[in-house]
């Protein structure tokens, strides 16, 4: 399966990449080189925190490069009065008469404590497509849905401004 990114996804996750592999890597690999100067590998807490840190930082290193390598690129467009993607929208709910703003956003970008839901969720494929004022069935499981209207569109533009989640 590829995941859909934008060329900004794409930017974000070279410039990770560059920063990991010139920055972060060397400096990871000096406080290695400085606890296994400690002595004892066997009981040397240090050399093993730092082993772990430089593993996860070659582990995302390949992800990234990974994800980069079978990408399929999509464009972003917003130019109607259709949800799309990096709009932010303002939705009623229901079932308990609230209403929240929630910004639709590529998978690698989203951040669902701050708002920022994935296109591919249950709420953010249901909102693609649709237009101020439909009313939308969000299916989570078989067991359970809700209902939310779309109150109002702001268009949004895919800059750099969102980060790229680290997990």
């Amino acid at each position: 399966m590829h995941d859909e990114l934008t060329e900004v996804d794409i930017k974000k996750m070279k410039e990770e990449i560059e920063y990991r592999t010139h920055e972060l890597t060397p400096k990871l690999k000096a406080e290695l080189q400085y606890a296994r100067e400690l002595g004892d590998l066997s009981e040397n807490d240090e050399y093993r925190t730092a082993k772990r840190e430089l593993n996860r930082n070659y582990s995302r290193i390949k992800y990234l490069t990974n994800m980069i390598n079978t990408a399929k690129i999509i464009k972003v467009n917003s130019a109607d009065n259709k949800v799309g993607l990096f709009d932010r929208v303002t939705l009623f709910y229901e079932e308990d008469e609230s209403e929240q703003v929630v910004t639709i956003a590529t998978t690698l970008r989203s951040d669902p404590l701050s708002g920022i839901i994935s296109k591919e969720s249950p709420l953010g494929k249901a909102l693609l497509g649709r237009m101020q004022g439909d009313r939308i069935k969000i299916d989570v499981n078989e067991k359970y849905s809700y209902y939310v209207q779309v109150r109002a569109i702001e268009k949004g533009v895919d800059d750099d401004t969102l980060e790229i989640n680290s997990y």
